[in-house]
Formats: structure tokens, sequence, C-alpha cells
């Protein structure tokens, strides 16, 4: 009986379809709930362009802390009222502010913030890509966000990937926040620890991409009129509770994360052909959606 039973256990495990092969939107769409992490609402920084054009950047407290503490008092104050945005450079940058403006700096802001173009990896939680990276001896995943580092040498940065926000600055300063721009073309890697990335677009990337380009040197538009206006900038913690943005990302130690990143290097669903063995960091993409 015993012989009889494995013959048709094995003839069952012969016959059986071969499992479907997921693709990377399929597995973070069965992910479990349990698997995402909300973002905290001081953490969202909306802003309004017009009516229906909004846009939404995640902030990185935890890699810029004291450039992310003037962007938060900033918006508090008011400071980007009459704001646009002003330099638009293909495959490149958006960029938006005052453009160099003397308007005052409110009070809680550190016109002069330290260098925060790298920090300490000691401390951080990562979760190695698998894959090697062009940019640096390392590269990984810490809390949601794209991180190259060095083990070796124990520090760490944001990755200037694609819709990553920066803070713009001068030749010798590091630049207050005021001024910040997004990358909206291919990602500009060697600017990795040469600006302090200060968060990254969650929503409405778009906007800024499909923005008409500039016409001068580095993609600044020539006439104001040219410039695109900035209706409001708020913190979502701001915001009456009803009218509040709510967004998850993807926890980065999941198992479906896990799963999700070794896809993204080894396509083998039905589409693909040849598989490109190997992912970089900003092809990844970390999974963020609406909450609710």
């Amino acid at each position: 009986m015993r012989a009889i039973w494995l013959i048709g256990a094995a003839i069952a495990v012969i016959g059986a379809a071969p499992a479907k092969k997921l693709a990377p939107g399929e597995i973070v769409a069965a992910a479990a709930s349990s698997e995402w992490k909300s973002i905290a609402a001081h953490d969202l920084l909306v802003i309004d362009l017009a009516p229906g054009k909004r846009i939404v950047l995640q902030l990185a407290p935890k890699f810029a802390p004291v450039h992310v503490s003037n962007i938060r008092a900033l918006a508090k104050s008011g400071y980007w009222a009459g704001a646009s945005v002003y330099r638009v450079q293909d495959n490149y940058v958006a960029q938006w502010g005052n453009n160099e403006s003397e308007k005052p700096w409110p009070t809680g802001v550190d016109p002069t913030p330290p260098k925060e173009y790298q920090r300490r990896l000691k401390g951080l939680r990562v979760k190695p890509l698998g894959f090697a990276d062009s940019y640096a001896p390392a590269a990984g995943f810490v809390d949601g966000w794209p991180i190259a580092y060095s083990p070796k040498r124990g520090w760490a940065t944001l990755a200037h990937c694609y819709s990553t926000v920066g803070a713009g600055r001068g030749m010798e300063d590091s630049g207050s926040g005021g001024e910040l721009y997004a990358i909206i073309g291919h990602a500009t890697r060697h600017m990795d620890r040469n600006l302090a990335i200060v968060g990254r677009v969650i929503e409405g990337i778009d906007l800024l991409s499909s923005l008409p380009r500039g016409t001068e040197a580095l993609g600044f538009y020539k006439e104001k009129s040219a410039f695109v206006p900035i209706a409001s900038v708020r913190l979502a913690s701001d915001m009456p509770a009803a009218e509040r943005p709510s967004f998850e990302v993807m926890d980065t130690n999941s198992r479906s994360f896990a799963h999700y990143v070794r896809v993204r290097g080894h396509r083998d669903d039905d589409f693909y052909r040849v598989s490109a063995k190997g992912t970089d960091l900003c092809n990844v993409q970390v999974p963020i959606r609406r909450k609710g």
C-alpha cells in the first residue's frame, strides 16, 4: 500500500501545473497589510501648484535632520508664499523656491545647516540590495529608503534616484532647504554625498517631469512669465484631518519586499525571455501607496 501511495503522489506532483511566476506588481498587490508602514503626517510636505495639481513629498529626518527641521519651519511660516518652479532641466531636475530672494528667514530656521550629505552607518538596520552598486561599496534599503553605504568606512547616504528631493546649494554652502530640487530623469547618482537629500516625491512627480523645459543654461526659465506658481506648501500634520493625505511604504525588511527585489533582478514571468540577472538600486523603486 505504501508503495502504491508513493507512486500516486509522484504522479500527482509530475502532473501538477507549475507555480505561476509573479511580476513585481503582483507581489506588491499580494503583500500582507502587516508588511506596510504608515508615513507620519509631519513627514509629508504637500505642495499645491493649482487646484487638482498636488505634489506630496516624504521628508527624511533620519538622514538630514537639520535641513528637514528647516523645511518644516519654512512650511509652517508660509515662507514659500509666492514661490514657483523656475528651473526644469531635461533628464535632470526640476527646482523650486523663491529663487535667490532676499526674504528673511523665519524663526527656527538655520540658514547655514551642516553638510548633511551622509551619515554614520551605525544605528541603521540595512536590507542589502544583493547586487553590486556602481557608485558605492554597497547598496540597500533602510526604513523604505534606498541608500548607498560603505561597511568598511561606516558611512551611509540616501541615493539620487528618480523623484529624490534635495536642497539646492551654492559652491560653498550646504543649502538651507528653501530651494529644493527633484530628480526628473535618469538617476543622478554622481550627486550622492555632494548635496543634502531631504526626501522624495511620493505623489505628483509626473507634474514636475512633464513641465516645459527651460531654455536658459541649466534649464532655467528665461522669462518670469514661464515660472510655475506654487499656490501653497503645508505639512500634512497642519491640515484638517479630513483633508490630510495618508500613505504607506512597504517594509523593506519584509518577506514580500525581499521577493520583490529578487524578481526585479531576475524577471522570468511570461513576458520576459532573458533575465538581466541583476538590478540597480534605483530600479527597485520601493512601493508606496495611498492609505485607505
